[in-house]
């Protein structure tokens, strides 16, 4: 099983649409970020989690042929707005893909997107199915079930999701509070995949310094940073962090 970081960029992306490198090297290739989402690979599934913008050449990149479930963290617009891109892959198969996300995310997407949800000609079928986040969730990889445990965390003023897949790793790309009450099921984790905004306070974000005081009250053997702005450089934070804590970058993969 391995999970694949398809974009790790804040919500405007590195560059900026306007160009802007901010403090990011555009020599590195590792600082072209685009928006966040993740998939999950087993051997008999692709999961992805959430709908970027970018998603369609995200999974061009990363030789993705197929979408079998997707997991929504909340309803942002980088994390919902490619959702149309996700039709290729009704067509290919002819059967509608799961699509999960608590009820306000749900309530957006309907609201926003409700043509991919209903039936409205022979010719525009609908192309996804809008089913709710549960804590039975669990994905197939071979003969095994692997559970993927949701954690509500604030983002904001918004709530957002954070999935604990196999009790192994944790993908947090947007978080402002994580809950005192769940740090139980996030402690001492394989990997840590965590919001790291900029330097600066944010009210949605988690900052660098922020971000690194919880990775150390979790402990995980591994943390990743991700929703990556401008202001942070690859090469700046690979030099800063300490070995056990690495910025992410597009297309990274972890083996689980």
């Amino acid at each position: 099983m391995q999970f694949i970081i398809l974009g790790c960029g804040s919500s405007m992306g590195v560059p900026r649409p306007d160009g802007f490198f901010g403090n990011c090297n555009p020599n590195n290739k590792k600082n072209f970020r685009s928006r966040c989402s993740a998939l999950i690979k087993t051997k008999n599934e692709n999961i992805l989690i959430d709908t970027s913008p970018d998603m369609r050449q995200q999974l061009i990149n990363n030789k993705i042929k197929n979408i079998d479930k997707v997991l929504y963290s909340h309803m942002h617009a980088d994390q919902t707005h490619g959702i149309n891109d996700l039709r290729v892959f009704y067509i290919k198969r002819k059967k509608t893909i799961p699509v999960y996300a608590d009820g306000p995310t749900k309530k957006y997407l309907l609201n926003n997107f409700k043509y991919c949800f209903v039936n409205y000609t022979k010719e525009y079928p609908a192309t996804l199915k809008l089913k709710s986040i549960n804590n039975k969730l669990s994905i197939k990889d071979g003969r095994n079930n692997i559970l993927i445990k949701p954690i509500k965390v604030k983002h904001g003023n918004v709530d957002s999701i954070c999935y604990i897949i196999d009790r192994k790793l944790a993908y947090i790309s947007d978080v402002s509070e994580i809950f005192k009450k769940d740090f139980k099921y996030l402690k001492n984790l394989d990997y840590l995949v965590l919001d790291c905004l900029w330097i600066n306070n944010h009210p949605s974000h988690l900052n660098l310094n922020e971000s690194l005081d919880l990775i150390n009250k979790l402990n995980p053997k591994k943390a990743i940073l991700t929703n990556l702005s401008p202001v942070l450089d690859y090469d700046y934070l690979k030099k800063i962090l300490p070995k056990k804590i690495i910025p992410a970058f597009d297309g990274l993969t972890i083996n689980l």
